[in-house]
């Protein structure tokens, strides 16, 4: 039987453990591999044509991430994509938005703002030409890359891109059960925190909160009617 890594590109040998984990990670994004599934060793190392080590490396970046766990004797896996969790990553990412949102605030320019405004642009030109799930989701989380950068915290930014790929990953499951207000609002909630920051609102870091715990239980709610 064909193997359903088959697909992973070859490594380029530019960091091989690097490489592992990015290709490993695009297998996920795109469902190559599943929520749950077994990633193991020799069969990552034959696809990647890469050594065993090289590979095991790779998927401690992605542990790292939160993308997979290892158990003793019982190997490594993708992540489920459970209530439980989603609870938790979006508490945590509600609380990060606060403050990336109230830091930026205070550091944003006109120009700055201007390249917010244009990254939402991205986001409505996408929606418009027919909007691929994962697309969508990388200019979103580009957008959010930029408030975190804007926020001029290095611990800050360091906590968002802990869970920047499990938020990914969440998101992805959101809007693949099914979850059109995704595409109804995306745009019109990320210009409205733009408007807020530019104006340095004092209404900002509910909005970013808010933005935030609203994903977690769209997301919720859809696990709960599979």
């Amino acid at each position: 039987m064909e193997s359903s890594l088959g697909s992973i590109r070859t490594a380029q040998r530019r960091g091989l453990a690097d490489e592992a984990a990015d290709r490993v990670r695009e297998a996920i994004f795109a469902g190559v591999v599943a929520p749950g599934d077994p990633l193991r060793e020799v069969e990552l190392a034959s696809s990647l044509d890469i050594s065993r080590g090289a590979v095991r490396e790779g998927l401690a970046v992605l542990a790292r991430e939160g993308l997979v766990r290892s158990g003793w004797h019982r190997g490594t896996k993708v992540i489920e994509v459970t209530a439980a969790d989603a609870e938790e990553v979006y508490a945590l990412r509600a609380a990060l938005e606060r403050l990336a949102a109230r830091s930026a605030a205070a550091n944003a320019t006109a120009d700055d703002c201007a390249e917010l405004d244009a990254r939402v642009d991205a986001i409505a030109a996408e929606l418009a030409a027919g909007g691929e799930a994962g697309r969508l989701l990388a200019l979103d989380i580009d957008f959010h890359d930029r408030i975190y950068r804007l926020a001029g915290n290095r611990r800050l930014l360091e906590a968002w891109q802990a869970i920047r790929s499990q938020i990914y990953l969440f998101q992805l499951a959101r809007v693949r059960l099914g979850d059109e207000q995704y595409r109804e609002i995306v745009v019109a909630e990320h210009r409205e925190l733009v408007r807020l920051l530019r104006a340095g609102h004092e209404s900002l870091e509910q909005a970013a909160e808010d933005h935030v715990r609203d994903a977690g239980r769209s997301l919720i709610a859809a696990l709960a009617q599979q």
